[in-house]
């Protein structure tokens, strides 16, 4: 299924967004939509899930197996999530290359006050506290255009209709990018592939804190064994390094690559995706 991946700050007009579109390709293009919904997971304890990393991450993986688990190339699924994490949208990307079908973005632009009014005119049980909403909103990467895994990117405003006839355009009758050897899965060949993954990603965190300690801040970086510089135009943390190495494992698990030689490669190019 073709998918539409909804972001926005908490109470942007999401879901309703969704339904609007869905009930477009319904009607009007005879189309099967499903849509995995954030709501449907986080019930009332959103703010406990919200405060909590490990709970927020666990309700990400679920929502991610539920769209990998319905994409194929005819029907559409919406991901109708906040979506905020530049990293998570890119394991999207990587997911639709995956099953050779298109992808486009739909970015509920609002601004954040007015977001946090139309929080408050939920029932209780149903809002965000004040708290959890700046959380998210300080956290929230905004959608970049020029992103190949944030592109095509519709942004709708409150007042706007969504560009129902672009977005159908853009799901059947583009071309969906073409898989390369980071989305394609591979036979796990090898018994200590997780080792190999593990102390592959590690090795390539340490050279580039090392490299950082004595390159002028925004050099490219060499890493030993791999053409590909490291172009990052700033001094990335440990931190960084350590969130984008833990993101690249758990997606390199589900699709383990047959030439573990190639990881190395395979990792500069996402931490230069995902941090350049």
């Amino acid at each position: 299924m073709p998918l539409i991946v909804i972001s926005g700050f908490p109470s942007s007009g999401k879901t309703k967004r969704t339904l609007e579109i869905k009930k477009f390709l319904e009607k009007e293009k005879c189309k099967t939509v499903s849509v995995v919904s954030e709501n449907d997971l986080l019930s009332k304890e959103k703010n406990a899930i919200f405060s909590d990393s490990r709970w927020e991450k666990d309700i990400r993986g679920a929502l991610k197996a539920d769209v990998l688990r319905l994409l194929n190339k005819d029907d559409v699924v919406i991901l109708d999530a906040s979506n905020y994490i530049k990293g998570y949208r890119y394991e999207l990307y990587c997911a639709s290359k995956q099953n050779k079908t298109t992808q486009c973005l739909v970015h509920c632009l609002v601004p954040i006050e007015q977001a946090w009014t139309w929080n408050q005119t939920r029932l209780e049980m149903e809002q965000y506290t004040r708290e959890v909403f700046d959380g998210l909103v300080m956290r929230y990467e905004t959608p970049n255009s020029s992103n190949r895994w944030d592109s095509p990117m519709f942004s709708v405003l409150p007042e706007d209709v969504p560009p129902f006839e672009s977005l159908y355009d853009a799901l059947y009758l583009c071309k969906p990018p073409p898989p390369n050897q980071s989305t394609q899965t591979q036979p796990l060949s090898s018994t200590n592939f997780l080792f190999e993954l593990d102390r592959t990603t590690q090795d390539v965190t340490n050279c580039i804190i090392s490299a950082q300690k004595t390159v002028v801040t925004g050099d490219k970086i060499r890493v030993p064994g791999v053409d590909e510089l490291l172009s990052l135009g700033r001094k990335v943390t440990l931190a960084e390094l350590t969130r984008a190495r833990r993101q690249f494992i758990s997606y390199t698990k589900m699709h383990p690559v047959e030439d573990s030689m190639k990881l190395r490669s395979l990792f500069v190019q996402y931490v230069n995706t995902t941090l350049g």
